[in-house]
Protein backbone atom coordinates (compact mmCIF):
# COMPACT_ATOMS: atom_id res chain seq x y z
CA UNK A 1 0.00 0.00 0.00
CA UNK A 2 1.40 3.41 -1.15
CA UNK A 3 1.12 4.90 2.16
CA UNK A 4 1.19 8.39 0.30
CA UNK A 5 -2.10 7.68 -0.43
CA UNK A 6 -3.81 5.53 1.76
CA UNK A 7 -7.15 6.73 2.38
CA UNK A 8 -7.21 5.71 5.84
CA UNK A 9 -4.72 8.28 7.40
CA UNK A 10 -4.95 11.11 5.46
CA UNK A 11 -6.89 14.27 7.16
CA UNK A 12 -10.43 14.89 7.33
CA UNK A 13 -11.82 18.55 7.32
CA UNK A 14 -15.75 18.93 8.84
CA UNK A 15 -17.92 22.05 7.33
CA UNK A 16 -17.26 23.70 10.62
CA UNK A 17 -13.67 23.59 10.22
CA UNK A 18 -12.37 21.02 12.66
CA UNK A 19 -10.09 18.72 11.06
CA UNK A 20 -8.83 15.33 11.89
CA UNK A 21 -5.74 13.57 11.04
CA UNK A 22 -6.71 10.54 10.15
CA UNK A 23 -10.07 8.78 9.02
CA UNK A 24 -10.40 6.10 12.57
CA UNK A 25 -12.53 7.35 14.84
CA UNK A 26 -13.50 5.72 18.13
CA UNK A 27 -17.05 4.85 18.48
CA UNK A 28 -18.42 6.01 21.46
CA UNK A 29 -18.92 2.81 24.05
CA UNK A 30 -20.70 1.43 26.69
CA UNK A 31 -18.27 1.09 29.89
CA UNK A 32 -19.11 1.56 33.44
CA UNK A 33 -16.22 3.02 34.46
CA UNK A 34 -17.51 6.18 35.78
CA UNK A 35 -18.73 7.49 39.42
CA UNK A 36 -22.55 6.82 40.48
CA UNK A 37 -23.14 10.64 40.18
CA UNK A 38 -21.60 11.00 36.58
CA UNK A 39 -18.34 12.65 37.54
CA UNK A 40 -15.64 11.30 35.34
CA UNK A 41 -14.20 8.17 37.11
CA UNK A 42 -10.21 7.51 36.55
CA UNK A 43 -11.12 4.44 34.86
CA UNK A 44 -12.99 5.99 31.60
CA UNK A 45 -10.43 8.56 31.87
CA UNK A 46 -7.15 6.18 31.88
CA UNK A 47 -9.69 3.67 29.29
CA UNK A 48 -9.99 7.23 26.54
CA UNK A 49 -6.77 8.59 26.49
CA UNK A 50 -5.03 5.35 25.94
CA UNK A 51 -7.17 4.82 22.67
CA UNK A 52 -6.24 8.17 22.10
CA UNK A 53 -2.43 7.32 22.49
CA UNK A 54 -3.07 4.33 20.03
CA UNK A 55 -3.96 7.28 17.32
CA UNK A 56 -7.36 7.46 16.69
CA UNK A 57 -7.89 10.63 14.67
CA UNK A 58 -11.53 11.57 16.52
CA UNK A 59 -12.40 10.05 20.01
CA UNK A 60 -15.76 9.50 21.36
CA UNK A 61 -16.70 9.48 25.02
CA UNK A 62 -19.74 7.25 25.87
CA UNK A 63 -22.90 7.88 25.85
CA UNK A 64 -23.24 10.34 27.81
CA UNK A 65 -26.87 11.13 30.23
CA UNK A 66 -27.93 14.91 29.39
CA UNK A 67 -30.35 14.60 32.59
CA UNK A 68 -30.96 12.55 35.78
CA UNK A 69 -34.08 11.03 34.17
CA UNK A 70 -31.80 10.25 31.11
CA UNK A 71 -29.74 7.98 32.80
CA UNK A 72 -29.69 4.67 31.49
CA UNK A 73 -26.20 2.95 33.05
CA UNK A 74 -24.32 2.19 36.06
CA UNK A 75 -21.18 4.27 36.03
CA UNK A 76 -22.33 6.12 32.88
CA UNK A 77 -20.87 9.47 32.12
CA UNK A 78 -22.99 12.68 33.04
CA UNK A 79 -22.79 15.63 31.41
CA UNK A 80 -26.02 17.65 33.04
CA UNK A 81 -24.77 19.16 35.92
CA UNK A 82 -21.65 22.03 37.37
CA UNK A 83 -20.59 18.93 39.15
CA UNK A 84 -19.66 17.27 36.24
CA UNK A 85 -17.65 20.34 35.14
CA UNK A 86 -14.21 19.44 36.45
CA UNK A 87 -14.26 15.68 35.21
CA UNK A 88 -15.12 17.10 31.42
CA UNK A 89 -12.53 19.26 31.15
CA UNK A 90 -9.98 16.79 32.62
CA UNK A 91 -10.88 14.69 30.26
CA UNK A 92 -10.64 16.82 27.38
CA UNK A 93 -7.63 18.23 27.99
CA UNK A 94 -6.39 15.18 28.32
CA UNK A 95 -7.59 13.88 25.23
CA UNK A 96 -5.90 16.59 23.21
CA UNK A 97 -2.89 16.22 24.66
CA UNK A 98 -2.65 12.98 22.97
CA UNK A 99 -3.51 15.19 19.42
CA UNK A 100 -6.85 14.11 18.84
CA UNK A 101 -10.09 15.35 18.63
CA UNK A 102 -12.58 14.81 21.63
CA UNK A 103 -16.36 15.10 20.94
CA UNK A 104 -18.96 13.56 23.42
CA UNK A 105 -22.02 11.95 22.85
CA UNK A 106 -25.28 13.51 24.31
CA UNK A 107 -27.41 10.85 25.37
CA UNK A 108 -31.37 10.27 27.00
CA UNK A 109 -32.38 7.25 27.69
CA UNK A 110 -36.20 7.37 27.57
CA UNK A 111 -38.19 4.17 27.85
CA UNK A 112 -35.09 2.47 28.62
CA UNK A 113 -34.12 4.84 31.73
CA UNK A 114 -34.25 2.19 34.60
CA UNK A 115 -36.35 3.80 37.93
CA UNK A 116 -33.40 2.46 39.57
CA UNK A 117 -31.07 4.91 38.82
CA UNK A 118 -33.21 7.34 38.22
CA UNK A 119 -35.65 7.54 40.84
CA UNK A 120 -38.82 7.96 38.37
CA UNK A 121 -40.95 5.98 35.89
CA UNK A 122 -39.35 6.51 32.49
CA UNK A 123 -41.09 8.51 29.88
CA UNK A 124 -40.77 8.50 26.03
CA UNK A 125 -42.73 9.60 22.85
CA UNK A 126 -45.43 6.84 23.80
CA UNK A 127 -46.71 4.32 26.72
CA UNK A 128 -44.80 1.62 26.03
CA UNK A 129 -42.91 -1.57 27.66
CA UNK A 130 -39.23 -2.57 26.71
CA UNK A 131 -38.11 -6.50 27.77
CA UNK A 132 -39.60 -6.99 31.01
CA UNK A 133 -36.27 -9.05 31.80
CA UNK A 134 -34.24 -6.27 31.09
CA UNK A 135 -36.27 -2.82 31.96
CA UNK A 136 -39.44 -3.63 34.10
CA UNK A 137 -40.32 0.01 34.27
CA UNK A 138 -43.20 0.54 31.83
CA UNK A 139 -42.69 4.14 29.93
CA UNK A 140 -45.68 6.39 30.06
CA UNK A 141 -46.21 9.45 27.22
CA UNK A 142 -43.72 12.13 28.20
CA UNK A 143 -45.55 15.59 28.15
CA UNK A 144 -45.13 18.32 25.72
CA UNK A 145 -43.16 20.55 28.54
CA UNK A 146 -40.93 17.26 28.92
CA UNK A 147 -40.07 16.70 25.45
CA UNK A 148 -39.10 20.62 25.46
CA UNK A 149 -37.24 19.96 28.60
CA UNK A 150 -35.15 17.70 27.28
CA UNK A 151 -33.97 19.56 23.59
CA UNK A 152 -33.22 22.21 25.95
CA UNK A 153 -31.10 19.65 28.15
CA UNK A 154 -29.32 18.15 25.18
CA UNK A 155 -28.82 22.15 23.99
CA UNK A 156 -26.71 22.91 27.78
CA UNK A 157 -25.07 19.82 27.66
CA UNK A 158 -23.60 20.71 23.83
CA UNK A 159 -22.70 24.32 25.81
CA UNK A 160 -21.44 22.18 28.96
CA UNK A 161 -19.47 20.26 26.74
CA UNK A 162 -17.82 23.25 24.79
CA UNK A 163 -17.18 24.90 27.62
CA UNK A 164 -15.29 21.78 28.89
CA UNK A 165 -12.86 22.11 26.06
CA UNK A 166 -14.65 19.26 23.69
CA UNK A 167 -14.33 20.26 20.13
CA UNK A 168 -17.86 19.17 19.67
CA UNK A 169 -20.73 16.68 20.20
CA UNK A 170 -22.50 13.67 18.78
CA UNK A 171 -25.99 13.68 19.35
CA UNK A 172 -27.32 9.84 19.87
CA UNK A 173 -30.68 9.31 17.71
CA UNK A 174 -30.04 5.56 17.21
CA UNK A 175 -30.39 2.23 19.30
CA UNK A 176 -34.00 3.39 20.68
CA UNK A 177 -33.25 5.36 23.03
CA UNK A 178 -35.15 8.47 23.21
CA UNK A 179 -34.62 10.15 20.31
CA UNK A 180 -34.99 6.66 18.21
CA UNK A 181 -37.94 6.08 19.82
CA UNK A 182 -39.33 9.34 18.58
CA UNK A 183 -37.99 9.10 15.08
CA UNK A 184 -39.77 5.70 15.37
CA UNK A 185 -43.32 4.48 13.48
CA UNK A 186 -44.38 3.64 16.20
CA UNK A 187 -44.16 7.20 17.72
CA UNK A 188 -48.35 7.78 17.11
CA UNK A 189 -48.48 11.10 19.01
CA UNK A 190 -51.18 13.63 17.81
CA UNK A 191 -49.43 16.81 19.38
CA UNK A 192 -46.61 17.78 16.68
CA UNK A 193 -44.33 15.45 18.20
CA UNK A 194 -44.89 12.25 16.31
CA UNK A 195 -47.00 11.23 13.81
CA UNK A 196 -45.72 12.42 10.15
CA UNK A 197 -42.40 11.94 9.54
CA UNK A 198 -41.87 15.94 10.30
CA UNK A 199 -43.42 15.44 13.64
CA UNK A 200 -41.14 12.30 14.55
CA UNK A 201 -38.25 14.17 13.58
CA UNK A 202 -38.76 17.63 14.97
CA UNK A 203 -37.57 16.38 18.37
CA UNK A 204 -33.66 15.19 16.66
CA UNK A 205 -34.31 18.58 14.49
CA UNK A 206 -34.72 21.10 17.29
CA UNK A 207 -31.68 19.33 19.25
CA UNK A 208 -29.67 20.27 16.36
CA UNK A 209 -30.67 23.11 15.54
CA UNK A 210 -30.39 24.70 19.34
CA UNK A 211 -26.68 23.55 19.29
CA UNK A 212 -26.09 24.68 16.60
CA UNK A 213 -27.58 28.25 17.28
CA UNK A 214 -26.43 28.37 20.73
CA UNK A 215 -22.91 26.51 20.47
CA UNK A 216 -21.36 28.83 17.17
CA UNK A 217 -20.36 27.42 13.90
CA UNK A 218 -16.94 26.33 14.44
CA UNK A 219 -18.50 23.49 16.98
CA UNK A 220 -18.37 20.02 15.92
CA UNK A 221 -21.85 18.67 15.67
CA UNK A 222 -23.11 15.34 14.55
CA UNK A 223 -26.28 12.89 14.36
CA UNK A 224 -26.17 9.36 15.12
CA UNK A 225 -28.79 6.91 13.64
CA UNK A 226 -29.87 3.87 12.82
CA UNK A 227 -30.47 3.66 9.47
CA UNK A 228 -33.76 0.27 9.94
CA UNK A 229 -34.74 -2.25 12.23
CA UNK A 230 -31.88 -4.20 14.82
CA UNK A 231 -32.63 -4.83 18.25
CA UNK A 232 -33.85 -2.09 20.77
CA UNK A 233 -34.10 0.16 17.22
CA UNK A 234 -37.90 -0.27 16.32
CA UNK A 235 -39.97 1.04 13.44
CA UNK A 236 -37.46 2.33 11.64
CA UNK A 237 -37.48 2.74 7.96
CA UNK A 238 -34.65 3.20 5.52
CA UNK A 239 -35.98 6.02 3.27
CA UNK A 240 -36.98 7.72 6.49
CA UNK A 241 -33.53 7.85 7.81
CA UNK A 242 -32.34 8.88 4.71
CA UNK A 243 -34.39 12.32 5.02
CA UNK A 244 -33.78 12.49 8.40
CA UNK A 245 -30.12 12.68 7.75
CA UNK A 246 -30.70 15.30 5.24
CA UNK A 247 -33.09 17.24 7.43
CA UNK A 248 -30.04 17.42 10.26
CA UNK A 249 -27.67 18.27 7.64
CA UNK A 250 -29.73 21.68 7.12
CA UNK A 251 -30.35 21.93 10.85
CA UNK A 252 -26.39 22.18 10.61
CA UNK A 253 -25.02 18.73 11.53
CA UNK A 254 -21.47 18.26 10.09
CA UNK A 255 -21.65 14.71 10.04
CA UNK A 256 -23.86 11.50 10.24
CA UNK A 257 -23.04 8.51 12.31
CA UNK A 258 -24.29 5.30 10.58
CA UNK A 259 -24.81 2.54 13.16
CA UNK A 260 -24.77 -0.41 10.60
CA UNK A 261 -23.85 -3.28 13.26
CA UNK A 262 -22.59 -5.22 10.24
CA UNK A 263 -21.46 -3.10 7.33
CA UNK A 264 -20.80 -6.32 5.18
CA UNK A 265 -24.51 -7.13 5.39
CA UNK A 266 -27.25 -5.28 2.69
CA UNK A 267 -29.95 -3.28 4.03
CA UNK A 268 -33.52 -4.73 4.80
CA UNK A 269 -35.88 -2.48 2.90
CA UNK A 270 -33.29 -2.68 -0.73
CA UNK A 271 -30.88 -5.29 -0.70
CA UNK A 272 -29.60 -4.53 -3.90
CA UNK A 273 -28.25 -0.72 -2.56
CA UNK A 274 -25.37 -0.20 -0.87
CA UNK A 275 -26.88 1.51 2.48
CA UNK A 276 -23.69 3.89 2.74
CA UNK A 277 -23.48 4.69 -0.94
CA UNK A 278 -27.22 5.43 -0.41
CA UNK A 279 -26.42 8.37 2.27
CA UNK A 280 -23.94 9.57 0.14
CA UNK A 281 -25.93 10.31 -2.88
CA UNK A 282 -28.55 11.61 -0.49
CA UNK A 283 -26.63 14.29 1.25
CA UNK A 284 -24.40 17.36 0.64
CA UNK A 285 -20.54 16.61 -0.55
CA UNK A 286 -19.57 18.59 2.65
CA UNK A 287 -21.55 16.47 4.80
CA UNK A 288 -19.28 13.83 6.30
CA UNK A 289 -20.20 10.51 7.03
CA UNK A 290 -18.92 8.09 9.95
CA UNK A 291 -19.66 4.37 9.70
CA UNK A 292 -19.87 1.90 12.08
CA UNK A 293 -20.47 -2.02 11.92
CA UNK A 294 -18.42 -5.16 12.84
CA UNK A 295 -14.83 -3.09 10.85
CA UNK A 296 -11.84 -5.02 11.75
CA UNK A 297 -9.06 -4.65 9.24
CA UNK A 298 -7.39 -2.17 7.46
CA UNK A 299 -8.47 -3.13 4.22
CA UNK A 300 -12.52 -3.66 5.50
CA UNK A 301 -12.41 0.44 7.22
CA UNK A 302 -11.13 1.09 3.59
CA UNK A 303 -13.58 -0.81 1.54
CA UNK A 304 -15.95 0.96 3.81
CA UNK A 305 -14.31 4.76 2.73
CA UNK A 306 -14.99 3.24 -0.87
CA UNK A 307 -18.16 2.69 -0.59
CA UNK A 308 -18.82 6.39 0.11
CA UNK A 309 -17.75 6.75 4.10
CA UNK A 310 -15.59 9.93 5.58
CA UNK A 311 -14.49 7.82 8.33
CA UNK A 312 -14.78 4.52 10.32
CA UNK A 313 -15.54 4.32 13.45
CA UNK A 314 -14.36 1.20 15.57
CA UNK A 315 -16.31 -0.25 18.40
CA UNK A 316 -14.78 -4.06 19.56
CA UNK A 317 -11.85 -4.13 17.63
CA UNK A 318 -11.16 -0.38 19.52
CA UNK A 319 -11.56 -2.73 22.63
CA UNK A 320 -9.48 -5.45 21.90
CA UNK A 321 -6.70 -3.20 19.76
CA UNK A 322 -5.74 0.00 21.57
CA UNK A 323 -3.14 0.97 18.73
CA UNK A 324 -5.32 0.50 15.83
CA UNK A 325 -4.77 3.01 13.68
CA UNK A 326 -0.70 2.99 14.33
CA UNK A 327 -0.58 -1.05 13.73
CA UNK A 328 -2.41 -0.53 10.56
CA UNK A 329 -0.18 1.02 8.55
CA UNK A 330 2.09 -1.83 8.76
CA UNK A 331 1.67 -3.93 6.01
CA UNK A 332 -0.16 -7.45 7.04
CA UNK A 333 -1.38 -6.63 10.01
CA UNK A 334 -4.31 -8.59 11.57
CA UNK A 335 -5.88 -7.39 14.48
CA UNK A 336 -6.87 -9.46 17.29
CA UNK A 337 -10.28 -10.73 17.27
CA UNK A 338 -10.82 -12.25 20.93
CA UNK A 339 -11.36 -13.70 23.15
CA UNK A 340 -8.65 -12.50 25.10
CA UNK A 341 -7.82 -12.78 28.97
CA UNK A 342 -8.76 -10.44 31.82
CA UNK A 343 -5.14 -9.93 32.42
CA UNK A 344 -4.46 -8.57 28.69
CA UNK A 345 -7.35 -6.89 28.61
CA UNK A 346 -6.17 -5.07 31.60
CA UNK A 347 -2.89 -4.05 30.16
CA UNK A 348 -4.42 -2.02 27.90
CA UNK A 349 -6.34 0.26 30.45
CA UNK A 350 -9.78 -1.76 30.62
CA UNK A 351 -10.79 -1.76 34.69
CA UNK A 352 -12.49 -4.72 36.02
CA UNK A 353 -15.88 -3.14 36.10
CA UNK A 354 -15.32 -3.09 32.60
CA UNK A 355 -14.00 -6.34 31.93
CA UNK A 356 -17.33 -7.32 33.71
CA UNK A 357 -19.55 -5.66 31.20
CA UNK A 358 -17.99 -7.00 28.13
CA UNK A 359 -18.05 -10.71 29.83
CA UNK A 360 -22.03 -10.48 28.31
CA UNK A 361 -20.68 -10.17 24.78
CA UNK A 362 -19.48 -12.68 22.94
CA UNK A 363 -15.67 -13.47 21.69
CA UNK A 364 -14.31 -10.76 24.01
CA UNK A 365 -13.12 -11.84 27.46
CA UNK A 366 -11.69 -15.26 27.47
CA UNK A 367 -12.85 -17.33 30.82
CA UNK A 368 -10.78 -18.65 33.29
Amino acid sequence: MDRAVDSLFAPLTFRCGVTVENRVALAPLTNGQSNDDGTLGRDELLWLCRRARGGFGLVSTCAAFVSHEGKGFVGQLGVATDAHDEGLATLARSLEIEVTVPIVQLYHGGARCPSALTGARPWSAVAAQEDPATHPDAARAGTTHEIERAVEDFVRAAERSKRAGFAGVEVHGAHGYLLCQFLSRHNTREDGWGGALEGRARIVREVVRGIRARCGGDFLVGVRLSPEDFGFAAGMDLDESVTVARWCAEDGADFVHLSLWDHTKPGQKRPDEDVIALFRRALPSDIRILTAGKIWTPDEARSVLARGSDMVALGRSAILNPDWPMDARTDNWAPQRGPMSASELAATDISPRFIEYLKRFKNIVREG
